[in-house]
């Protein structure tokens, strides 16, 4: 397995404590050498600031970085704004989605799927931007069916996208299964494979709840089985979701895209695994 088909997610830091531990975590992924880091934004684009923050310093460092870009809220103008500052800055990578509404925001802005927004870019860009959407092998958590929601994945390829990162997942027979719908419906870009480490159980559960994630049964008891025994779920997760990526990648997976949740160590320990050091 090639390192360099592995990519890394931040979000980007709110307080000058979090830029710094930022700064160190990402000096220790660095050393990985992944493809590119990714940068996403708050609830209807905020933080947008601080994503190109972010990126700059990221290229600074003397690494490819792709900040997301969310179209909740946004209007052409603004969307065409942010495009003129990322091309001045000399930025080719892009992560294009729908974002997600803030609490008590109606839906606003100019753009209603993600598929609109691939098709301004394109037409406002030509190719100038790689562009990422997302793919969801269990289900957007909004779509009204497995069909729907793959029929909404094939629109954002035609708009334009080079490739997708899927929400993370579990239960790799589901990416497989995904994937394979996508290429029976003319979809050939790479869909490469979102991973979350699992290092804090609570913490797991409630993300999963927000963004439609199954955690599988068999293992939210082997979760809850440790009680708050925070080694022994590291443990097991690194093990687990290692198992997985490498099931992933013997399958045909192009690649692997990690949350890291702006942390360094367990990304680092299940990288090292598959790359066999």
């Amino acid at each position: 397995m090639n390192p360099h088909n592995f990519s890394i997610e931040f979000f980007p830091p709110k307080t000058e404590e979090g830029t710094e531990k930022l700064r160190v975590t990402r000096a220790k992924l660095a050393e990985l050498n992944p493809k590119y880091f990714s940068v996403t934004f708050g609830a209807g684009g905020t933080t947008q600031q601080g994503t190109l923050d972010t990126v700059v310093e990221i290229r600074k460092e003397g690494f490819d970085a792709a900040p997301h870009l969310s179209c909740v809220g946004g209007t052409r103008d603004s969307i065409r704004q942010i495009l003129k500052t990322y091309q001045e800055q000399d930025i080719h990578r892009l992560v294009a989605l729908r974002g997600d509404l803030p609490s008590g925001y109606g839906m606003g802005g100019e753009f209603r799927y993600a598929n609109e927004l691939v098709e301004f870019i394109r037409a406002e860009t030509g190719d100038w931007f790689h562009i990422e959407v997302a793919a969801y092998p269990e289900m957007h958590p909004q779509a009204k069916s497995p069909q729907d929601d793959l029929q909404s994945f094939v629109r954002k390829v035609q708009a334009g996208a080079n490739a997708a990162i899927t929400q993370y997942f579990y239960n790799a027979d589901a990416y497989f299964q995904f994937v394979d719908n996508a290429q029976k419906s003319g979809v050939d870009v790479p869909i490469v494979a979102g991973i979350m480490p699992i290092t804090n159980s609570s913490q797991l559960m409630r993300f999963s709840e927000m963004c439609g994630a199954e955690i599988p049964r068999w293992v939210r008891l082997k979760l809850a089985s440790y009680g708050d025994d925070s080694a022994s779920i590291k443990a097991f997760g690194l093990d687990m979701v290692t198992q997985m990526c490498e099931r992933l990648l013997a399958g045909g997976a192009p690649g692997l895209h990690f949350y890291s949740l702006n942390q360094a160590a367990a990304t680092t320990a299940i990288w090292n695994r598959l790359v066999g050091t």
